[in-house]
């Protein structure tokens, strides 16, 4: 929660679209890559400098660049002058902690996204952690921005189809590879899903044999992963809605039969993150449950072997009294045969309570 309140507390007081880096930088370089291809030819470079991607703006290919490291604010900011991005894009751009959102600018469509992955746990420890990326979009008439974290997308199938000429994506305008990049994000929630369902089995199976309290801390990192999961992937139903609503001119009617596959496929991601949450609140009571059954059964041990032991602490205690005249006191036989009443007594109680099934 304090570091919450440390990001919001950065821009206190700062005028609109002023840009501050909020969030970590997870790459020392700025790598910008450009992909410009229509239906005939293709071509793939690197640029050191986004000038070199002014004269691609108004051509009558696609153009795609990918900029990867948004820490760089002077980048950011020339690629705002360059193309004739409003500040507050650009704002949002930098400040790593956006929700997914869409809006529309009439020459160019801004899209916030979060692309989610899986890794190994830091701390070895079973199960895996859900990793979280921003990535914006601007979709221009003939062109699409992309503004990354970090190295390493899931945007390698896109490329590969473009690269190859699978598909209609070649002979598609910006607005069909803007929902190529979008689907390909959505797609890689199934796989995130996945992990997280195998784990879910993995914990359940546990939690049937021998739940101990590592469980329920896994219980609890997972209900925080969902709660997670949750917030990346509801708001993205509103941005796809939108885009399938026509509410911008830059994506055809065409590319909207595409829009509502990923929608549905949204719909589907939602549906699987609600019920994994609710397996997890169900989760939390069978354990909660089987630890207080697991007390109930140590308690109904020690308390049947007190019961027993109450008369025969009754016998020995009476004999343990010091007075002269008391029967059998002085009889031959009378200690073993103090000891014999007492086993029977025991045994003909246990025998009791295993006919009442207390035992």
């Amino acid at each position: 929660m304090a570091q919450i309140f440390k990001i919001r507390t950065k821009k206190g007081g700062l005028p609109p679209g002023t840009l501050i880096h909020v969030g970590e930088s997870k790459v020392e370089e700025v790598k910008i890559t450009v992909l410009d291809y229509d239906i005939d030819q293709y071509r793939e470079f690197e640029v050191e400098d986004i000038d070199q991607c002014i004269p691609l703006k108004d051509t009558l290919s696609i153009t795609w660049i990918d900029l990867v490291g948004v820490h760089r604010l002077d980048i950011i900011e020339k690629i705002g002058s360059c193309f004739g991005i409003h500040p507050l894009v650009l704002e949002d751009i930098v400040h790593t902690e956006q929700r997914p959102k869409m809006e529309d600018f009439e020459d160019y469509v801004f899209i916030v996204l979060k692309m989610l992955s899986t890794e190994e746990n830091e701390d070895g420890e079973d199960g895996e952690d859900i990793r979280s990326e921003q990535v914006s979009l601007i979709v221009g008439k003939c062109f699409v921005i992309s503004f990354q974290e970090t190295k390493g997308d899931v945007f390698d199938p896109v490329r590969d189809r473009i690269r190859k000429s699978k598909g209609k994506i070649r002979g598609k305008g910006a607005d069909y590879l803007a929902y190529a990049l979008i689907d390909a994000i959505v797609d890689h929630y199934f796989f995130v899903l996945e992990d997280v369902g195998e784990d879910l089995e993995i914990l359940e199976e546990e939690l049937m044999n021998d739940p101990t309290t590592e469980t329920s801390q896994r219980i609890h990192e997972l209900k925080r992963d969902m709660i997670f999961l949750r917030k990346s992937v509801w708001p993205l139903r509103e941005v796809i809605s939108a885009l399938v609503r026509g509410e911008s001119q830059l994506f055809e009617e065409s590319t909207g039969i595409y829009l509502r596959d990923v929608y549905d496929h949204t719909i589907q991601v939602i549906d699987t993150v609600e019920t994994f949450r609710d397996m997890l609140s169900g989760m939390l009571d069978i354990y909660l449950s089987s630890i207080s059954n697991k007390m109930n059964e140590v308690m109904k041990v020690l308390t049947i072997i007190a019961t027993i032991f109450i008369p025969l602490t009754l016998v020995a205690g009476i004999y343990g009294m010091n007075f002269d005249y008391m029967p059998e006191l002085h009889w031959h036989w009378s200690y073993p045969a103090v000891m014999i009443f007492m086993f029977i007594m025991g045994a003909l109680m246990a025998m009791y309570f295993r006919k009442k099934r207390w035992l």
